[in-house]
């Protein structure tokens, strides 16, 4: 069991909404993307502090549903901050067919209490995971048991904040116009290599490719080597394979990415 289709692209389609379209970009010869030096650009851009706590049902003894939080705030930033909030309040909903009932992480708590059964447990967490002076990417995680299930259930979510305009950008605003399927095609070879170095693909192939075929997905996030496309567990793998990454290179984007999300030449 994982989120539904709704429930895994409304973070970006709920952030898209309410932030609107995002601005025009800088100059196309003004890389927004820093020379690679590190997995992990981290020491520019926004300031953050880290909010972290676990909360049990109130008044209960015994077995009792837990709620812990462990995110990131952005002082300067309020939308920032209630977008990841809401963010990830809205990926809760594990099988549901529409829109949660709160729309803050407060809200959720309300609801837990009132809804969840002994033992139900839940972790909201956010983190950046990749910032520069004009990006900030924050990946959003959720882990969610509920009494009874053989294991929790686990879903990711990127936010790629645009520093200037303040608003998030989308995958069809990094990409150059008509090219999509390129950015589907990259993303197939990106599987490919991972899907090589898979133990059970390694095992029996043709069997692999059956159960777990390729899945195009939009939840990426910047990095220092090229875009990360994150899948939630089950999507393209047994659920002990956690979450996978593909790695698209930013030599593979070349022409693929708008200029100024290639990285500055030397």
């Amino acid at each position: 069991m994982y989120l539904t289709p709704f429930l895994r692209l409304g973070v970006t389609t709920i952030a898209l909404s309410v932030l609107a379209a995002c601005a025009s970009g800088p100059s196309a010869n003004i890389s927004r993307i820093p020379v690679a030096t590190d997995q992990q650009t981290s020491k520019e851009g926004l300031f953050v502090q880290e909010v972290k706590w676990k909360h049990a049902k109130p008044d209960c003894e015994g077995d009792c549903p837990t709620l812990e939080l462990d995110s990131i705030v952005f002082p300067g930033v309020p939308m920032l901050t209630e977008l990841v909030d809401h963010a990830l309040a809205v990926m809760t909903g594990l099988g549901d067919s529409g829109p949660p009932p709160y729309f803050t992480i407060a809200e959720y708590e309300d609801y837990f209490w009132k809804t969840a059964a002994p033992r139900d447990s839940t972790l909201l967490s956010a983190k950046t995971r990749y910032r520069n002076r004009t990006l900030t990417v924050i990946e959003l995680n959720s882990w969610q048991y509920t009494t009874g299930a053989a294991h929790g259930i686990s879903a990711t979510q990127f936010l790629n904040w645009d520093n200037n305009s303040g608003k998030v950008l989308s995958l069809e605003k990094i990409l150059q116009p008509g090219q999509y399927d390129a950015y589907v095609t990259v993303l197939k070879q990106a599987h490919s290599t991972w899907r090589a170095s898979h133990p059970d693909a390694q095992r029996d192939m043709e069997t692999f490719n059956r159960m777990w075929p390729f899945q195009i997905s939009k939840n990426f996030g910047f990095t220092d080597q090229g875009l990360v496309v994150k899948y939630d567990s089950y999507q393209l793998a047994p659920y002990s394979s956690g979450q996978p990454e593909l790695l698209i290179p930013y030599a593979s984007l070349q022409g693929i990415l708008r200029p100024e999300f290639m990285p500055a030449s030397n």
